[in-house]
């Protein structure tokens, strides 16, 4: 009885010291998973339509790690919170970026890091631990949606009605007037001709003008030596003039001052008294001519006898 428990004990033993060690095991392994990978989320903005978790995330074309879980943001369900989980090793600075990428046209969607400068900061968890946030970029994908769009709602309202109908009125004057110009078609090409001669006859007459501009511009340039010559003994005689007149001024500046201050005022009543002599002398030229005789007798003149 005594042996039977004893190998009972043994055998109780055994097996907690193997859960132990598996224990142990288990958590020695979960320890080194977690220093050699990092998780980071990313908060997407737009579908995140084939991207499932286990997919795959690339650092600039190099896979670094996969996507860990995906879910609903709690407090805005257009947003989706994709948890990764990344190489330690792997550079993820706070300028990294995250845009949800495909292996061309119906590959299976991936998340797609790029960006991180050199002298930019690794990306580390704050103060609480929290998981720290890699921001997002629009993807090629959204960028083609959005813009095809665009398009569609460009071109919905280029074929509006309204549109429509204006382009078939256009296309109904283009035809009018094309019947137009069909029906004036000699008129049109007697147009052509008559302009055709008019551009030789202006093509002439510019040849003509350009090769008289050709001889005024060759005579004058033949004569500007002569007339530069010319030009500088005239401005040399007025220098020398001037000199001149400069020099008698300043020679006879005290006569011209004493003129000035005596000679002018003395001139006015010459003038005057030479204006009152004209005017005397103009009455008498008046006597003369009206009676030289009675002017200087003093009487009037003898009357003729005449007989009867």
């Amino acid at each position: 009885m005594e042996t039977r428990a004893n190998y009972v004990l043994i055998g109780g033993f055994t097996i907690l010291a193997t859960v132990c060690l598996l224990v142990f095991g288990l958590w020695a392994a979960k320890f080194s998973t977690d220093r050699n990978w990092r998780q980071y989320e990313v908060i997407f903005t737009e579908p995140v339509t084939g991207l499932t978790e286990g997919g795959s995330v690339q650092y600039n074309g190099i896979s670094v790690g996969t996507v860990d879980n995906l879910s609903l943001a709690p407090d805005d369900a257009r947003k989706v919170i994709a948890l990764l989980k990344v190489k330690a090793d792997t550079p993820i600075k706070v300028d990294t970026r995250a845009k949800l990428s495909q292996q061309g046209i119906t590959g299976v969607p991936f998340i797609q890091l790029t960006g991180g400068s050199p002298e930019a900061a690794r990306l580390e968890p704050d103060a609480s631990g929290e998981i720290p946030i890699i921001r997002t970029e629009p993807s090629a994908l959204q960028n083609i949606a959005d813009t095809a769009n665009r398009l569609v709602a460009r071109m919905d309202k280029l074929i509006s009605e309204e549109n429509i109908a204006k382009l078939s009125a256009t296309i109904d004057h283009l035809e009018q007037t094309t019947g137009s110009i069909a029906g004036q078609r000699e008129d049109i090409a007697a147009l052509i001709v008559n302009a055709r001669k008019a551009t030789e006859t202006l093509q002439t007459t510019l040849a003509t003008a350009n090769a008289s501009l050709n001889k005024i511009d060759r005579n004058v340039v033949d004569q500007l030596p002569a007339l530069m010559d010319k030009l500088d003994a005239t401005v040399g005689k007025l220098d020398s003039a001037a000199g001149n007149a400069d020099a008698l001024i300043s020679e006879n500046r005290p006569a011209l001052q004493s003129f000035a201050n005596d000679g002018l005022s003395q001139l006015g009543p010459t003038l005057a008294d030479l204006r009152g002599l004209i005017r005397d002398l103009r009455r008498v030229t008046d006597r003369l001519d009206g009676g030289p005789a009675s002017y200087i007798l003093g009487r009037d003149a003898p009357k003729e006898f005449e007989p009867e």
